[in-house]
C-alpha cells in the first residue's frame, strides 16, 4: 500500500489507471458510474484519488484532516491549469 501511494503521488494517472483494472476502489465508490471517474483521471486526478481512499480507507468518513487534505487535493490539480506570467 505504502508504494502505491507514493505511485500514486508520483504519477496519478497511472495509479489511477492501475486501481481501475486491478482492485474494486472505483467501482465500490460510483456504484458502475463510469463518467465521474474519467472526468477525474483527465481534469482532477489527486482528487479523484483522494475521494477514493476515504471512501474505502476511512469508510466514506469526512473529518478535518480529509477536508484539509482534499482541499489541498484540489488546490494541485487546479492549479496546474493556471496560467503562466511571461
Amino acid at each position: 500500500m505504502f508504494l502505491t501511494v507514493i505511485f500514486g503521488l508520483l504519477v496519478p494517472r497511472l495509479t489511477i489507471a492501475y486501481i481501475w483494472f486491478m482492485t474494486k476502489w472505483f467501482s465500490v465508490v460510483f456504484r458502475g458510474d463510469w463518467i465521474i471517474p474519467l472526468l477525474g483521471f483527465i481534469f482532477l486526478p489527486y482528487t479523484l484519488l483522494w475521494y477514493a481512499a476515504v471512501y474505502n480507507w476511512y469508510h466514506g468518513v469526512w473529518g478535518i484532516m480529509q477536508i484539509v487534505i482534499l482541499i489541498a487535493a484540489l488546490v494541485i490539480d487546479l492549479g496546474s491549469y493556471g496560467s503562466r506570467n511571461k
